[in-house]
């Protein structure tokens, strides 16, 4: 269906097996075939921009390990290129699988360049805030021009990916006039405020077969934005949310005309009895494309710890099939994340993703789990440390207890104790 998709994962799966060239991380635990036939039927995208050759190309797919994306950017006021990069490392240590440019402040096409120049991941961006910035953040001031200037310019720099909110149609923007929050998405909201300004269709829904064009010739893959995602609990799951989501339907297989990969976002804030449904309306409508969902939060009521009201959504769509996972940071909600910040919500969605990859039955997901078990029912503390997700926090934390070093062959009471009783047992049953 797809050629173009399937024909780049087969030179890349080719190149894979040279040492130190080109890889794709689903190539370790699936055959080659697999993975070609989920990105030719659409299930599955590899992000890959063609001037991005630091990038090594990972797969994003509900049939895959879920994958974990983290956000960086400066903005007018805080950070500089030299901070961002910073960033763009310690996401990456942490384990972010993507990572997305949102910097609205000074300097945004250098800090792209430097991250984009410094990045061993997909990097992807939302270029309408550059356009934005363009007209010196009037939104009723855009237009297809400067926009489409605004994505050449991000696709030659190397941007694998592009968050384009084509589903805001003018006839959705009144359906949230009832919600408790209205339009919490910048994008969303940008678009909403230029729709009723000139009171015409989104122009990046009338022109988005140009937009696929593009995206074609840089391979540059697409993340349909839902610009009118719930941002409360008491907004999940209504009118506007889903009948923007129908329109990404659409706007999919038009991309998938371009032979354009295509992944869908999702929200947001949603209670957990409501979860499943977004994943199966969007499976339905989206024709299987990956999902890829911030969070969902659970509930609004802990700022502070949004990491973790988001975690428990996030660990629940990826095993009903979320394909990538959006980090949440404690900041959320309340300012811009510093380094610790990133570090949170990176581990805090490493254990969603990985909890979401072991109730999937995904092969070889357990492997680490049961090393680590093993390596702590026998007390091989240094093992227990580097098969952690964060050593340098479980080395602390046992140091605080017993900071010398023989303290890294120590048996603690209660383990022991249930150990030798089950010792004894298993002797007097022999």
């Amino acid at each position: 269906m797809k050629t173009w998709a399937a024909n780049v994962f087969v030179a890349m799966y080719c190149v894979s097996n040279i040492p130190g060239k080109i890889w794709c991380a689903a190539a370790k635990r699936y055959h080659g075939r697999i993975v070609r036939s989920e990105v030719a039927a659409g299930r599955a995208i590899i992000p890959s921009n063609i001037n991005h050759p630091e990038s090594e190309p990972m797969i994003i797919g509900r049939n895959f390990l879920v994958k974990v994306n983290a956000n960086i950017g400066n903005s007018a006021v805080t950070s500089s290129i030299e901070e961002e990069v910073e960033k763009l490392v310690w996401s990456t240590r942490w384990g972010a699988d993507t990572v997305m440019d949102l910097s609205t402040g000074r300097y945004i096409h250098e800090t792209r360049e430097w991250i984009l120049r410094n990045s061993p991941v997909p990097i992807g961006t939302v270029p309408i805030y550059q356009a934005l910035e363009k007209v010196n953040g009037i939104a009723e001031n855009l237009n297809w021009e400067i926009f489409r200037d605004t994505l050449l310019e991000q696709a030659e720099q190397g941007v694998d990916y592009f968050t384009i909110h084509a589903g805001v149609l003018l006839r959705y923007v009144p359906m949230t006039a009832k919600r408790l929050t209205g339009i919490v998405s910048r994008g969303g909201s940008i678009m909403a405020k230029w729709c009723l300004s000139h009171h015409k269709e989104n122009f990046l829904f009338e022109r988005f077969r140009e937009i696929c064009q593009i995206c074609a010739a840089y391979d540059v893959s697409l993340s349909l934005g839902d610009g009118l995602r719930p941002g409360s609990i008491q907004d999940a799951n209504d009118e506007a949310q889903f009948a923007e989501l129908h329109t990404l339907g659409e706007l999919t297989k038009i991309a998938w005309e371009y032979d354009v990969q295509v992944m869908i976002e999702g929200p947001g804030h949603v209670p957990m009895q409501m979860i499943r449904r977004n994943m199966t309306e969007e499976l339905e409508h989206c024709h299987e494309a990956p999902f890829y969902t911030l969070g969902p939060l659970t509930t609004d009521i802990a700022p502070g710890y949004d990491h973790f009201t988001s975690g428990i959504g996030a660990a629940m769509i990826g095993w009903f099939g979320c394909a990538m996972l959006c980090y949440v940071t404690p900041k959320e909600h309340l300012g811009l994340p510093n380094k610790e910040d990133v570090k949170q919500g990176l581990i805090t969605y490493k254990i969603a993703a990985h909890a979401a990859d072991l109730a999937k039955g995904h092969p070889g997901a357990q492997i680490r789990d049961n090393a680590m078990s093993k390596a702590r029912f026998e007390f091989r503390w240094e093992d227990q440390f580097n098969l952690a997700l964060d050593p340098h926090t479980a080395r602390a934390y046992h140091d605080e207890t017993l900071p010398q070093e023989s303290g890294k062959v120590a048996h603690f009471c209660s383990h022991v104790w249930a150990k030798i009783l089950l010792n004894e047992d298993l002797s007097g049953s022999a």
